[in-house]
């Protein structure tokens, strides 16, 4: 008869990788993916490198899930808000995705570099392509309602969307690599994002 785990030990298991991907993104948010070693994420979870190795097999697969980890905050947060107070435009509310976006990048720049850029596992490149592809369709979805609603002008919503996020991480790289970035990033991306959609006046916007 194959062994089944009892609920207390299933609990167990679950609360220790529970564990692991938190000490995990600690690592990353201090030291990128670069000092997630196997080794170091069973230190700070307290348990023995073997532990680790039971819940992700690999280096490549813990860093797979600890980037799917933050992505799924950040999608969320840049939905909520986007989503606050309906009285806003379509403009505005993409306005929000961005500055919410860059403001907790700015925040946290060792991580959003290990979000954005930083070399690493092809696996983890693979999902950064899943990542763009979140943000885009959150900028997508206002910008189409924008266009049916006649408050943005005609343009195909899914192109403007991948190019907003394509240049808002590039952007982004700079200030997040060669120090603290200027008062005005965020605001220039706004004003920048406002041209893009073809917000009128968008330096006063």
């Amino acid at each position: 008869m194959p062994y089944r785990r009892t609920p207390a030990v299933q609990a167990r298991l679950d609360a220790q990788r529970t564990a692991v991907v938190e000490a995990g993104l600690g690592l990353l948010a201090e030291h990128g993916y670069a000092g997630c070693t196997m080794a170091a994420v069973a230190a700070r979870a307290g348990i023995a490198t073997g532990s680790v190795y039971r819940h992700f097999p690999s280096k490549a697969e813990l860093s797979v899930e600890l980037f799917r980890t933050v992505v799924r905050r950040e999608v969320a947060a840049v939905s909520d808000a986007a989503a606050l107070g309906s009285h806003r435009t379509a403009a505005d509310r993409v306005v929000a995705v961005i500055e919410t976006f860059a403001g907790r990048a700015l925040k946290s720049p060792r991580l959003a570099y290990a979000l954005l850029a930083e070399p690493v596992d092809p696996a983890v490149d693979a999902e950064r392509l899943v990542f763009r592809r979140a943000f885009r369709d959150v900028f997508a979805e206002r910008i189409a309602a924008g266009v049916r609603d006649g408050e943005l002008p005609p343009q195909d919503a899914v192109l403007t969307a991948s190019a907003l996020v394509g240049a808002g991480a590039e952007a982004l790289i700079g200030p997040l690599t060669n120090g603290p970035p200027g008062p005005g990033t965020v605001p220039a991306l706004a004003t920048f994002t406002l041209r893009a959609l073809g917000v009128p006046d968008a330096d006063h916007a």
